[in-house]
């Protein structure tokens, strides 16, 4: 008799055990940026919707039979209401795989209004969600609607259409969107031992002059690896750069975002399941100022490392490990005023203290993986995207294969 009033009790105890052994775990993620300045420039940049569709396209890290969105109204100045909202597998294009759509409800309601600057997650829904695979997030926005958690280079290919075609099989007569929007987050629920790691960085993690639609940026190719692993626990990528950006200002352009110290909470420390971060930031403190940015917001390298050791206290006191990547070469690069001797050599000293200053959990040497031997102050031609600045497929290869795997335990 005892046994069986306390039967009830125990099946409790054994269903809780049952749901800690998983969480959610980012299998996608970006970082946002500010609305441009007018709506002129918003519309010019094909980021104000009026009643339409919009169909983003994202690449999954890991898998899950469960998944979830993060709608982000980030720099948003009003509220955003999304209508109707659908994930599917994407098959090509716009088109989704039939058979894999579903809808997705916010705290059990089928629209939602993000308030000014915050964000939402849908409830979670059942979706056998490939590793390494292609994913449709469709957002119905009904009226005039300016976008909001903004990612201007997307290095992928989105898809707007007019009116609600949510559950659409794809989208006609599709306008193409180069930018993600309202979008900052795909998560699955993954086991107990599965985590994820943040590339944390400017135009060099976001894959600038990689291949469009091809996920050749390192942090794809990080993926790849990591799913590769046999026995090794499962680990999500989240692609945390921005263009331009820098560790200790502002960008002047907007599309560059505020400072590295300023978003690293809502990028890095804010999501699920995060046990790594990795740091490629600095190239861009040295290099903007006389070239985009004034010369009163010239630094030091001593500055560029005191940035850098804030982030590592921040991540290590909500347990993270981690890493720090070695700046790569930017001699003989074309944009005028970026590059000078002097700038060179604050490059050479932030890169000297990330390998020997102890302070990171770990070192990538991504500068020398992709320097040319002979010119170690330039960029390894075969790995140039072209610009003397960014690698190319080659160069973003080569950066993902000199991480040590072996830190990722």
């Amino acid at each position: 008799m005892i046994a069986y009033r306390r039967l009830p009790f125990v099946l409790v105890a054994l269903a809780t055990v049952a749901a800690a052994q998983t969480h959610w775990v980012p299998t996608w993620g970006t970082s946002p940026a500010p609305q441009l300045a007018n709506e002129a420039d918003m519309r010019k940049a094909g980021l104000i919707f009026d009643t339409q569709t919009v169909r983003e396209i994202v690449h999954t890290s890991i898998g899950g039979s469960e998944v979830r969105v993060r709608l982000s109204n980030a720099y948003g100045k009003d509220p955003v209401r999304v209508r109707s909202a659908h994930i599917a597998l994407r098959s090509q294009t716009s088109t989704i795989v039939p058979g894999s759509d579903r809808v997705l409800a916010f705290s059990g309601r089928p629209a939602v209004e993000i308030p000014a600057n915050a964000e939402v997650l849908s409830d979670p829904i059942g979706l056998a969600v490939p590793a390494g695979g292609d994913l449709a997030v469709s957002l119905f926005l009904s009226g005039t609607t300016a976008a909001a958690g903004i990612h201007y280079s997307a290095m992928q290919t989105s898809y707007i259409g007019a009116g609600d075609l949510t559950a659409a099989p794809s989208i006609p007569d599709a306008r193409p969107l180069s930018s993600w929007v309202f979008l900052s987050g795909v998560d699955v629920r993954a086991r107990e031992s599965a985590s994820a790691v943040v590339a944390f960085g400017d135009s060099i993690t976001d894959g600038a002059r990689s291949t469009s639609d091809a996920n050749h940026r390192w942090p794809d190719i990080l993926a790849e690896r990591l799913r590769a692993r046999r026995g090794a626990p499962e680990i999500g990528v989240v692609n945390a750069g921005i263009g331009g950006n820098r560790i200790l200002h502002d960008g002047t352009n907007i599309r560059f975002g505020v400072n590295a110290l300023a978003r690293f909470d809502r990028d890095v420390l804010a999501l699920p399941g995060v046990k790594y971060v990795i740091v490629l930031e600095g190239i861009n403190d040295i290099g903007h100022p006389g070239q985009s940015a004034p010369m009163p917001e010239e630094v030091s390298a001593e500055d560029i490392i005191a940035g850098m050791k804030q982030m590592i206290e921040r991540a290590h006191e909500k347990g993270l490990k981690i890493f720090g990547a070695t700046l790569t070469p930017f001699e003989g690069t074309a944009i005028q005023g970026y590059f000078t001797p002097a700038k060179e050599a604050k490059r050479k000293a932030v890169n000297e203290w990330i390998r020997t200053g102890k302070a990171f959990d770990g070192v990538f040497d991504f500068d020398k993986a992709t320097r040319d031997p002979q010119h170690p102050d330039r960029m390894l031609a075969a790995d140039d995207g072209g610009d003397h600045l960014h690698p190319g497929d080659a160069g973003y290869k080569a950066m993902a294969e000199a991480i040590d795997l072996g830190l990722f335990r």
